[in-house]
């Protein structure tokens, strides 16, 4: 069995996690030749994946687990809570494993940052991602954290590749 590998990444609203997990997503699929899995966390509840009347959303509305495929893809739509086990199952195959959010998993953590870093996310941090807006001489970072170029999606892949997790 392969080694599958995952990862966490974490930051205030409008930090840019997004753009990075985009970023390093792309360069593991295409440059890297792996298959990759991205799990986003949705504290607020406030995303939106369907439109109200069409059939998927009336299904998933029902209050039923839904899965919709077609021959380019598969969306599931669940009415409760799954913990990362569960979804890592099902998933099935997969490389790496991106999780945006979710702080309090097990899992290596990258938490991201411009402009200020948030004290409070030191505790759950691995590595720091910053640009050249944040002033380190304005904080004291805790040992052992890494410090990463949130700009440089090869290097926080390089990070990735040696310190995330080996999921079973």
């Amino acid at each position: 069995m392969k080694k599958r590998l995952a990862v966490a990444f974490t930051g205030p609203s409008n930090s840019g996690k997004t753009t990075l997990i985009l970023k390093v997503a792309r360069k593991l699929i295409h440059e890297h030749s792996l298959a990759v899995a991205i799990v986003k966390n949705d504290p607020k509840d406030k995303a939106q994946f369907d439109v109200p009347g069409k059939d998927s959303y009336k299904f998933s509305d029902t209050g039923a687990e839904v899965v919709v495929t077609s021959p380019t893809r598969t969306t599931y739509f669940s009415q409760r809570h799954k913990e990362l086990d569960e979804i890592v199952r099902m998933f099935g195959d997969f490389d790496v494993l991106l999780v945006e959010g979710l702080k309090n998993l097990p899992l290596p953590r990258i938490s991201i940052f411009r402009e200020k870093i948030d004290t409070d996310y030191f505790p759950y941090m691995n590595a720091l991602a910053i640009d050249e807006t944040v002033n380190l001489n304005d904080y004291t970072l805790p040992e052992g954290i890494d410090l990463l170029d949130l700009n440089n999606a090869d290097h926080v892949i390089g990070w990735i590749l040696t310190h995330a997790k080996v999921m079973e």
